[in-house]
């Protein structure tokens, strides 16, 4: 839905002249659509792109040095007029010759045919290029009726670049049916998108269904299926183009993942990473690939993959200098290394060995109590995140999931490198920080380490050792955070589990008596901050939104507390051992810690 619309009638216009505003450098609004703001030199071909609005930066993002002289914006989704073609076409001539570049769809066809025609009458050389990229829209020997979708940006920019390097006309022409006889798109669709001032969708896709191979208008597509993982999906997009790739076609290509309007950069750059190894695999080499928004459509959910072979001209001109809203580079040079794309491997942690079996057993028991936070973390995921999001941002869950999980893995592989106690909480904490990131990873990673401060690695730890530990966890995390009992934070439930597990210590409860009746104040005291206001933390802003609901990381303590408690023996600790990655053994109620 478009909700920054005004009049629905003029969206389309008010859109351009907006862009033009912005990018007065690079563009002057005219009648019709765009040219640019300092025109190219006498006797230069005129590029001249064009089609429906609703696709920005499709057609005026295309505009400027390197790219295209002008741009023509007819209505959202409609062919721009002949009367605007001809005139932005006249405007953006310069002696030598018209190309006219728009999408294969009948409207344009026509009008930017009889637009044509009228300059040819005038004695202006113009010839026509329809892009025909879209590889679901028609069988491939039946090219000329292939829809023109975001192959648009590899073959204008091509032409675009070819034009301003001074070729001819006919060069320019012929470099941009090479271009377009050598480029393929294929796209896949989350969700439809909305016009200017509709309430409802073109068209629906089912929840967790994509549509496959439809078009950038609500076109059709030619199946439909469940949404896979990016491994999967990145199979999906390559595949159908590869199924068209000609055994003696370049292996170089020119790449465009583009999103069609709601889906965000970060989950194209997801997709990306699994793309890149497949084209790897397939023996080809991505050149100045382009991720992001290209040819977009409103606000649909959705994206498209395009490939353009390049031969050794064609890759001259994918590289060459631009300067548009959309594309900016001097020039790209050199050949893509792998090697720059490979993330560094952190060097192996070495760990210090424990000097006693006790020490080592120490450590095991350590390695397991994270095991257990981090699969009772797992499962309160997502009610922790709703609570948070009552006032938050809705990551808590996420953030006490991810850290959980890396302490887990960090102390099982410290434990089965033989460390003690001490050296696994502290690799436990410095994975949990680094991990859940945030202002939760950073306490929860400093607490965890000044809690380890209190352990040796020579033995099992024993109660007293806890009970400091515990202590100086508290001090660290309000030492930094500067919290208070009654912020509304963990605070709420730490500080009276740790004056809880000193009393009842004092009073000669056993350790596992004693942590309980201090987990059951914390859990307390934390269902009882449904009655404070925030006064720290991004809560803080909407402070009367969380009345009535308690702290997600009051919450998350307690649970934590309630875990670690349930897994202390009764006596002196057996002999354990860690479970294989991926297994936790026994069971720990989660969720009733919720329950109030």
């Amino acid at each position: 839905m478009t909700r920054i619309c005004g009049n629905a009638s003029e969206f389309a216009h008010s859109a351009l002249h907006g862009y033009s505003l912005v990018h007065r450098d690079l563009v002057r609004m005219v009648r019709g659509g765009v040219v640019r703001a300092k025109p190219g030199r006498a006797g230069k071909v005129a590029v001249v792109v064009g089609g429906g609005s609703g696709h920005y930066p499709a057609f005026n993002g295309y505009v400027g040095t390197g790219f295209a002289d002008a741009a023509v914006a007819g209505d959202i989704f409609a062919s721009p007029s002949t009367q605007a073609i001809y005139s932005v076409a006249r405007r953006a001539e310069r002696g030598g010759g018209v190309i006219l570049g728009f999408g294969n769809y009948a409207g344009d066809v026509l009008n930017f045919g009889i637009a044509a025609e009228r300059l040819r009458r005038e004695g202006i050389d113009t010839r026509l290029l329809a892009t025909t990229d879209d590889v679901a829209s028609a069988e491939v020997g039946d090219m000329a009726r292939r829809r023109g979708i975001a192959g648009d940006m590899t073959v204008f920019r091509i032409v675009g670049a070819a034009a301003e390097a001074g070729l001819d006309l006919d060069a320019v022409e012929a470099v941009g049916r090479r271009a377009n006889s050598q480029t393929r798109t294929f796209g896949v669709a989350f969700e439809g998108c909305a016009l200017p001032g509709e309430a409802d969708l073109l068209f629906h896709v089912p929840k967790n269904r994509m549509a496959l191979g439809l078009g950038v208008h609500g076109e059709p597509g030619i199946d439909e299926q469940d949404i896979p993982p990016p491994a999967q999906l990145a199979h999906v997009l390559l595949d159908r183009i590869l199924k068209e790739l000609p055994d003696d076609a370049p292996r170089r290509v020119a790449i465009v993942l583009n999103g069609l309007g709601s889906t965000k950069h970060e989950e194209l750059f997801v997709l990306w990473e699994a793309l890149a190894p497949l084209l790897a695999q397939a023996g080809l080499t991505a050149i100045a690939p382009l991720v992001g928004e290209y040819v977009t459509s409103l606000d649909m959910a959705g994206c498209s993959l395009t490939m353009t072979w390049l031969d050794e001209e064609l890759e001259h001109y994918w590289r060459a200098p631009v300067e548009t809203a959309v594309l900016r580079h001097a020039g790209i040079t050199g050949e893509p290394d792998a090697a720059d794309s490979v993330m560094e491997q952190e060097p192996p942690v070495v760990h210090a060995q424990a000097g006693t079996p006790a020490g080592r057993r120490g450590g095991l028991c350590v390695a397991e109590t994270m095991a257990r936070l981090a699969q009772a973390l797992a499962a309160a995921e997502s009610e922790l995140g709703r609570i948070d999001a009552v006032a938050g941002d809705g990551d808590h869950g996420q953030g006490m999931a991810r850290g959980s999980a890396a302490a887990g893995q960090a102390a099982r592989q410290a434990a089965h490198a033989h460390a003690g106690a001490a050296t696994v909480l502290a690799a436990a904490a410095d994975a949990w920080a680094d991990r859940a990131g945030g202002t939760s990873g950073a306490l929860w990673g400093e607490g965890l380490r000044a809690f380890s401060t209190a352990l040796d690695d020579v033995s099992v730890p024993d109660a007293a050792q806890l009970v400091h530990g515990a202590r100086y966890a508290m001090e660290r995390i309000m030492q930094l955070g500067r919290a208070q009992v009654g912020d509304k934070t963990l605070m709420d439930a730490l500080v009276p589990f740790v004056e809880t597990l000193e009393r009842q210590c004092d009073r000669g409860l056993t350790l596992p008596d004693a942590w309980q009746v201090a987990a059951d104040a914390a859990q307390k005291a934390a269902d009882a901050t449904r009655d404070l206001l925030p006064r720290m933390g991004r809560a803080r802003t909407h402070g009367t939104r969380s009345l009535g609901h308690p702290d997600a990381g009051a919450l998350s303590l307690a649970l934590c507390l309630r875990v670690v408690g349930e897994g202390m023996p009764s006596a002196e600790p057996a002999p354990v051992s860690i479970p294989p990655m991926g297994h936790i053994s026994g069971e720990t109620p989660v969720l009733d810690a919720f329950r109030s």
